[in-house]
């Protein structure tokens, strides 16, 4: 069957590209000035969801997990205070942990590739960006593998995971706050560089405490800092939901391969045999 082009069907066998684009839509002017604001807005607000979205949802998600291990007797919070991964260990807790941060790393990967994707937008193409984009998805990869292997089912790729969502996940949110002051616009006015910066500050902080405190097998102290670098984290993801607040369209376009190039590709791979 013939392609809608006008290239012949030879030229259009080349595999498909998919090209991520963002795209600022254009409203048709006849449109009433209202309805193209109301349009505009309704497309920021869900962009900027996500992010409140992950924050939310993920930080409820924890504490439910929490009182379910609490109300069930899988812990014993009168003899230490337990670990995130302790509280969702055993069932029917660990089947909410595990679908939590299914969810949490999903939707981290999709906004850590817009948070890429805008940078580049502003003209910012440092290999700074790219390398956080790369932190970004080995958080999320490392929440999954936190949820999917329980510490009671298979304790050293927990520990894998646990890295790659808490150390690799304070990495990346370093690398936003120095784009943050690098990238123009900068959305939130001039508190969104410092509060960033903070929060990473307090983020690193618990971090450290938490290696630190555990081997002084000061478990409760640990876990304790384990529970707010968690929290600092979801926060920090859910403060892009000022920068995302200002995005217009996401859009994913799947081209064809030139005609030219095809054309090409077969007049290299055709012999032609002297009579």
């Amino acid at each position: 069957m013939p392609c809608d082009t006008c290239m012949p069907w030879t030229a259009c066998q080349g595999l498909p590209r998919a090209l991520f684009q963002f795209r600022q839509v254009k409203v048709p002017r006849n449109l009433p000035k209202s309805f193209s604001h109301l349009r505009s807005s309704a497309t920021m607000w869900l962009w900027a969801l996500l992010p409140v979205l992950l924050a939310v949802g993920g930080i409820a998600g924890f504490w439910v997990v929490y009182a379910m291990a609490v109300a069930n007797g899988s812990v014993n919070i009168t003899e230490a205070f337990p670990y995130i991964s302790t509280c969702g260990s055993s069932p029917p807790q660990s089947c909410v942990f595990g679908q939590v941060l299914n969810l949490g790393a999903f939707l981290g990967a999709v906004i850590c590739f817009l948070k890429y994707q805008q940078v580049r937008d502003y003209g910012c193409h440092s290999r700074l960006n790219l390398v956080g984009l790369i932190f970004g998805l080995l958080c999320a990869l490392g929440s999954s593998m936190v949820g999917n292997f329980q510490e009671k089912n298979q304790i050293e790729t927990h520990l894998v995971g646990a890295f790659l969502a808490f150390v690799v996940g304070i990495l990346y949110f370093w690398v936003q706050t120095f784009l943050t002051n690098r990238v123009k616009p900068r959305h939130g006015g001039w508190w969104i560089g410092p509060l960033r910066f903070s929060l990473s500050f307090c983020g690193s902080a618990f971090l450290i405490a938490t290696i630190v405190l555990f081997f002084l097998k000061l478990h409760s102290e640990s876990a304790y800092c384990e529970w707010a670098l968690a929290m600092v984290l979801f926060l920090l993801f859910g403060l892009f939901a000022v920068d995302f607040w200002h995005m217009g369209t996401c859009s994913v376009h799947v081209y064809h391969q030139r005609a030219d190039q095809a054309a090409q590709d077969i007049q290299t791979s055709t012999q032609t045999l002297p009579l």
